[in-house]
């Protein structure tokens, strides 16, 4: 998939392009992110996403995946934790993030990791190697390099970010700023994939919109098909995993009208690629073969399963990578 898309699942890996940030058969094991975690988070964001780090662990093919689908600077975050002497690969059981458009342009990151954290050892271990620290309304903020800022908020809660973002998710914990919870569109949403599957996200109708226009490019060869999805409201993306991987997005559409349009165009758009990608890429092309579109009034559900072997091989080609 391309890089919106991709990281939206992980955003977690969305699309069959996306072959994981999508959903596995439901399990019970998938974690669920308290509200109070969600509620950290401004309201002005423009995609939200939730990864089951403990109960991902589980599956060989997931160092791999996450390698491709997670965004970079949270790869930059867990880096900062180790250097804080936290084993993010043991100590790190769920993560959350959000994007959102930045002041200057480009996007800016928020993220929350949640687990077992000793703040006051690695306090130490910052004032050792004289990390630039900053307090801002009573949180030390700690300066990793680049514009990564990281701060305990407590013993199993690290938040990290730039300093807009950071500066933001203080604001809303100590009343100035609205909460993510007030979204009357977003909040919603995630009630409904929350706790359904290991990696998930939900797109605002800008993030929707590009997510869409990224999975399928072929989308802007068939009529009517722009001005469809130029009316998407937003996006869920569920990823849930047994022994195979089963990759679930949904669209809220403009309207009933709407999402029986995009059907048809997305399965044309499948099968075109289907077509187009059965000599360079042949797993791809087997995988799309199964992929279902069904338009259910104004939503749009599209089901891309995904076997372990297939999953392997899509890995091993890179087809979940994120541009750099």
């Amino acid at each position: 998939m391309r890089q919106r898309m991709r990281r939206s699942m992980a955003i977690a890996a969305a699309g069959l392009l996306f072959a994981a940030w999508a959903a596995l058969p439901r399990t019970a094991s998938a974690g669920t992110l308290n509200t109070d975690i969600i509620g950290m988070f401004p309201k002005e964001i423009g995609e939200f996403g939730y990864a089951d780090l403990k109960s991902a662990r589980r599956y060989s093919w997931f160092p791999q995946l996450r390698e491709q689908v997670m965004p970079g600077r949270i790869r930059d975050f867990e880096k900062s934790l180790t250097s804080a002497g936290v084993d993010s690969n043991s100590q790190v059981d769920e993560i959350a993030w959000a994007g959102f458009a930045g002041s200057k342009g480009g996007e800016e990151l928020l993220g929350v990791a949640l687990g077992s954290f000793n703040p006051s050892a690695a306090e130490d271990r910052f004032k050792q190697e004289k990390l630039s620290k900053t307090d801002i309304h009573g949180y030390h903020v700690y300066a990793f390099g680049g514009d990564i800022l990281f701060t305990f908020v407590d013993v199993n809660t690290a938040a990290f970010g730039s300093r807009t973002a950071l500066e933001k998710m203080i604001d809303v914990r100590t009343g100035v700023a609205a909460s993510l919870l007030t979204d009357d569109t977003l909040f919603p949403l995630i009630n409904e994939v929350n706790g359904n599957g290991i990696i998930w996200g939900v797109l605002n109708p800008n993030y929707a919109r590009q997510a869409m226009k990224e999975l399928l490019p072929q989308m802007g060869q068939i009529p009517q098909a722009a001005a469809i999805v130029n009316r998407l409201k937003a996006m869920t993306i569920l990823v849930t995993a047994d022994k195979n991987l089963d990759m679930r997005f949904e669209g809220v559409c403009g309207s009933t009208d709407d999402a029986n349009l995009m059907g048809a165009a997305l399965q044309a758009g499948f099968l075109m690629l289907s077509y187009q990608s059965t000599k360079a890429n042949p797993d791809l092309a087997a995988a799309l073969d199964h992929v279902t579109v069904k338009p259910a009034g104004d939503r749009l559900k599209v089901d891309l399963p995904v076997s372990q072997d297939q999953v392997l091989s899509l890995i091993h080609d890179h087809i979940f990578s994120l541009p750099m």
